[in-house]
């Protein structure tokens, strides 16, 4: 889930790299702060596309088939932050 505490420890680590660089630990979060992040956006554009019905032009609904998701990474911010 994308929170707002996410988002600025996100662009407080962005800013850090832009200015004065970050630690080997500090790379390691944003790098685990992104996946958390994109994540969350892969399953918000995939809830989305899940809720699309097709309509012909007879107005007959169709449904798309349904395809299996095989990997999802879904990581918590406690693991993060403690």
């Amino acid at each position: 889930m994308i929170t707002p505490e996410l988002l600025a420890r996100i662009n407080e680590l962005a800013r850090k790299k832009r200015t004065e660089g970050l630690s080997k630990e500090e790379a390691a979060e944003q790098k685990n702060l992104y996946e958390i992040y994109l994540s969350a956006i892969r399953g918000q554009v995939i809830n989305l596309l899940d809720g699309i019905e097709f309509i012909d032009e007879e107005k007959n609904k169709k449904q798309p088939k349904k395809k299996k998701v095989i990997h999802q990474t879904t990581l918590s911010l406690e693991q993060i932050f403690h």
